[in-house]
């Protein structure tokens, strides 16, 4: 008898941004009238840089021609594109990551998910709360999290992000074996110093304990002295995974190409407690279960270094965060505490409110589409999540939707 992975019957309801959809198409359908703008799903909505258009067109001739055809590429990446990335993203940054560690992909979240396949399923996996529902979700799926009771998980340590702390959540009192960090965050949209990132490693080191951390939103950074990348702080290669994405940073949402970092020193136990590298079994999982990215699509990640990509890129993560301060500063006038938008594209609203009726009647009264923070996580019940991925035009139309409806009440 076949039988089912029992634990997917323990995932809640339905995936957060399913369930955004639904209530979308459920109020479009009764109100065909209403045009709605998407504040909500962080999709990229400015075109691809003309740089990586140009390199795509070119690998496509490329693959038109015999001689310049190529089929079945390596499925760490290829090194044109591995080699870029160490020294932009990384050598640029003085943090020791070398091409060999850098694993392309088809996306951040499908990573972060998949490299817990690694790790033995009766590990203790600690999450921020509020989180991005990929981290809990595919550990339930992997069977680690017990029951769930109170809006929680039973195994699962949540380290909770408030206002107070700054939405930088603390290491848990009590042994964590995997953490998840997101920074910049999604969805708070705050960052971290760092000097609490050296606090991270430590415990890390302290506790044989293993950080994945998801840094798809780093080029929203606007300061120089916030870290990019966890590998800026010492000791960080022998105890972090480290996970990056094209997606928000050059618009490849629907083109699909991110990478993760494995350094070859980064370690996890076998049952005897003897350090065992994770580098070879991600490799080995990687080259197993993933096909690779599309050449024509690795040619044109890899224009995003180029002189005019670079320049592009960075007009159009200006632009995105141009829509931010409008958002933000709105918000603030009308009285809601926030984070983010600063160095994310993201602005966490404290709206003081059940963050599914805020989500209810800015769809219906302003037809604006939010994402309620209860999705995030308990900590998130009473905020909202709003996107700067938008056109200017759309984001100022937005604003003045939403300040009409809440001084309406």
């Amino acid at each position: 008898m076949i039988k089912i992975n029992h634990n997917y019957k323990k995932l809640q309801a339905s995936y957060l941004f399913s369930d955004i959809a639904s209530r979308i198409a459920e109020f479009q359908k009764a109100n065909p009238e209403t045009e709605i703008i998407r504040l909500g799903i962080g999709d990229a909505t400015r075109a691809l840089p003309a740089a990586c258009i140009e390199a795509m067109h070119r690998a496509v001739d490329e693959m038109g021609e015999d001689e310049t055809f190529r089929g079945y590429g390596p499925e760490q990446g290829y090194e044109f594109l591995r080699e870029k990335i160490a020294k932009y993203d990384y050598a640029s940054r003085d943090a020791d990551i070398s091409a060999e560690e850098i694993f392309v992909s088809d996306g951040a979240k499908c990573d972060t998910g998949n490299f817990q396949e690694l790790l033995a399923p009766d590990i203790r996996v600690a999450v921020p709360d509020p989180v991005y529902p990929v981290y809990v979700d595919t550990n339930v799926m992997a069977g680690r999290t017990g029951g769930f009771s109170h809006g929680r998980y039973e195994n699962i340590i949540y380290m909770e992000s408030t206002g107070e702390n700054n939405y930088v959540p603390r290491p848990p009192e009590n042994g964590a074996d995997l953490i998840y960090l997101c920074f910049p965050n999604n969805p708070t949209g705050a960052t971290i110093t760092r000097q609490e990132l050296e606090k991270w490693v430590e415990y890390a080191r302290d506790n044989k304990a293993l950080i994945l951390y998801d840094a798809a939103y780093e080029a929203f950074i606007r300061e120089d002295k916030i870290p990019r990348s966890i590998y800026e702080v010492e000791g960080a290669r022998e105890v972090a995974v480290e996970f990056r994405s094209f997606s928000k940073t050059a618009g490849f949402t629907g083109t699909r190409c991110a990478f993760t970092v494995v350094p070859k020193n980064c370690r996890a136990f076998d049952e005897k407690g003897e350090p065992q590298m994770l580098h070879p079994m991600w490799n080995r999982r990687h080259s197993t279960k993933f096909n690779g990215v599309a050449y024509p699509v690795q040619r044109a990640a890899e224009a995003v270094y180029s002189p005019e990509g670079r320049e592009q890129v960075k007009a159009i993560i200006a632009d995105y965060m141009e829509n931010a301060e409008i958002i933000r500063k709105e918000m603030e006038n009308l009285g809601f505490s926030c984070s983010g938008g600063l160095h994310s594209p993201y602005i966490w609203v404290d709206a003081q409110t059940d963050s599914w009726e805020l989500f209810d009647m800015l769809l219906k009264k302003a037809g604006v589409v939010c994402t309620p923070g209860a999705g995030f996580g308990r900590c998130g019940s009473t905020h909202i999540r709003l996107s700067a991925f938008n056109s200017r035009q759309n984001v100022e139309r937005a604003m003045e939707r939403i300040r009409k409806a809440v001084k309406e009440g």
